[in-house]
């Protein structure tokens, strides 16, 4: 008697060791996650969690923060140094710009700026100052030395004794001429300065500097009204304050007034220092017009905005003529970088002051996603309107299509050893994500739902501002109260193989490797309908290796979610894959 001989069923084995984070694609590639919590690169190739963050201080009504030699930050309208306050007080509620220059911190846009390595040295980068009572006019020389009284005629005076003074007022005009021995000529001046001198004691030195390019009104002669250069000034305790400026007067006066000395800078939307200038851009009213240009500040100098002696030094202007407002500056490899939605401008700076204006068309920062900007390494990192970019100068490439269809906004970035971190909002939900990019490897993960107002690297640590909750923390976890517990999670898309012999996976198999009281459950989803099904789970109670097996039913397709608590690592997945029939 003959009996059929049945052929066992042919079974395949796919072993997954290399898993390569975050895409929020259902048919994503394998080794890869559709969804992630708390869960990092950081153990690559395996699948690990993330590094135990440390909660360093509690913020009242936080508003920016950046790093130095230490960390800096603006919180309840004070800027804080090292976690102590300074004299920088009142600042106005709301976000920050915090720019680093040298020693100094500079605070937009209240205009504020504070030396970290010396607190004496702190105040507003803007002066005004109105002085009234007796002021005094004197011709004199660019260092403040009065000259005397000039001879005003249309004809050349028959006295001509050395150095003498004479107002040449031939030909309609008015020309200060002084005579030289040695040339037996009358030499026109070129430069010709006025001192005005103030009856107040050291008010003047301290608000100014010399070369401050300044705003004067009020003055008894038109000509000293305007833009000016101190080319000098002085004053103190037992002297009247006093300042020199361009400008001709007839002869020495005195009268009784008022006269207002201010130094402003522009109003700009977004601000970064670059080779030893602060530079900025502003679209839109500045105060007295329509402007759309960018703005650098006197040479080491953040205060002098319109300095122009005509030296390599000077403050610089330019017009930009492409449409739109500015959404984002970054100092990018040593250049002043300017972003627009759909432009990036660049300024090449000259050492002779003949700086230049570049302009690429493409994809630029997305307007309200400014703080996304990060060098890392020596690329930079960017939200676009549709994409997360990174740029090194030519055209910007795409880095985001891991973070599937969602439309995101708002975002902050940071970054620290390679990690490019990036919080922004779901346009669509409002709901907050993390997000941190592997720029060496290439790989994404969300880690939580952390709403991060800002991020600052210093001393190894990342820190960001919670905006929810005002906490400052320590993404490393270096320093603070560390989290005493860390939930995780990774789910997978779509598992299905789509051959004619409707292959099937017949069991899963997962290596890991946890410490002690790791806890971990398995949920399964089948054909993408109803709900997440319990597989299994385990509490571990030593640290090592743990294998555990799941047995889903047949289908045409699933999703594998793994859920835990604890420190882990995920070294394998595999699959035991049989054929089934055709149909």
């Amino acid at each position: 008697m003959q009996f059929p001989y049945l052929s066992p069923t042919p079974q395949t084995r796919v072993v997954t060791d290399v898993f390569r984070g975050y895409d929020h694609r259902l048919s994503a590639a394998d080794g890869t996650f559709y969804d992630t919590l708390n869960l990092s690169s950081r153990q690559f190739p395996l699948l690990s969690t993330r590094l135990r963050r440390g909660t360093a201080a509690q913020l009242t009504r936080p508003g920016g923060l950046i790093g130095k030699d230490t960390l800096c930050w603006v919180a309840d309208g004070t800027l804080y140094v090292n976690h102590l306050a300074t004299p920088v007080t009142g600042l106005t509620e709301g976000e920050k710009q915090l720019v680093s220059m040298g020693a100094y911190v500079l605070i937009f846009p209240d205009k504020r700026y504070y030396n970290t390595q010396d607190p004496s040295d702190y105040g507003s980068m803007e002066a005004d100052l109105t002085l009234s009572g007796e002021i005094r006019y004197r011709l004199c020389d660019a260092e403040g030395t009065e000259l005397g009284t000039p001879q005003s005629s249309a004809e050349e005076p028959e006295t001509q004794t050395n150095a003498a003074l004479w107002l040449d007022t031939s030909g309609g005009g008015r020309v200060l001429r002084q005579y030289s021995q040695a040339q037996r000529v009358w030499v026109e001046l070129e430069s010709v300065f006025t001192k005005l001198s103030f009856p107040s004691l050291g008010r003047v030195p301290a608000l100014f500097s010399r070369y401050d390019g300044v705003e004067i009104s009020g003055a008894a002669r038109g000509e000293l009204n305007g833009s000016k250069l101190l080319y000098a000034l002085g004053g103190g305790e037992q002297e009247a304050d006093y300042i020199v400026v361009a400008g001709l007067i007839d002869a020495p006066f005195t009268v009784e007034g008022s006269v207002r000395l201010r130094r402003r800078l522009p109003e700009m939307d977004f601000v970064c220092e670059a080779q030893n200038r602060l530079w900025g851009c502003r679209y839109g009213n500045d105060g007295e017009k329509n402007v759309n240009e960018i703005y650098a500040s006197a040479l080491g100098d953040f205060k002098n905005f319109r300095q122009f002696p005509g030296l390599s030094t000077d403050s610089w202007t330019a017009s930009v003529g492409s449409d739109g407002p500015w959404t984002g500056a970054v100092n990018y490899l040593g250049r002043p970088t300017f972003f627009k939605e759909n432009r990036i401008h660049q300024v090449a700076v000259s050492s002779s002051g003949a700086h230049r204006l570049e302009e690429t068309i493409c994809r630029g920062v997305q307007a309200g996603s400014h703080k996304s900007l990060q060098v890392v390494g020596e690329s930079l990192y960017y939200k676009s309107a549709g994409q997360v970019c990174v740029w090194q100068g030519g055209f910007p490439q795409s880095v985001g299509t891991a973070l599937g269809e969602i439309a995101y906004d708002s975002a902050a970035g940071g970054s620290i050893d390679g990690l490019y971190y990036l919080s922004m909002r779901e346009t669509e939900s409002g709901a907050w994500h993390l997000f941190c990019y592997d720029t060496e490897r290439g790989v994404w993960y969300r880690e939580d739902a952390l709403r991060a107002q800002c991020f600052s690297a210093v001393r190894g640590e990342l820190y960001a501002i919670d905006a929810d909750s005002g906490a400052l923390l320590a993404l490393r976890g270096t320093t603070g109260e560390i989290e005493s517990s860390l939930a995780w999670m990774a789910e997978t898309g779509l598992l299905d193989y789509q051959t004619p012999e409707r292959k099937y996976v017949s069991r899963y198999t997962l290596t890991l490797r946890v410490t002690a009281g790791a806890k971990i459950s398995l949920w399964l989803r089948y054909d993408s309908e109803g709900d997440w099904e319990k597989s299994g789970e385990m509490e571990l109670f030593s640290s090592g290796t743990a294998v555990i097996p799941v047995r889903p039913r047949r289908c045409d397709h699933l999703q594998l979610r793994i859920c835990g608590e604890g420190e882990v690592r995920l070294c394998a997945l595999t699959r035991i894959l049989e054929t089934g029939s055709d149909m």
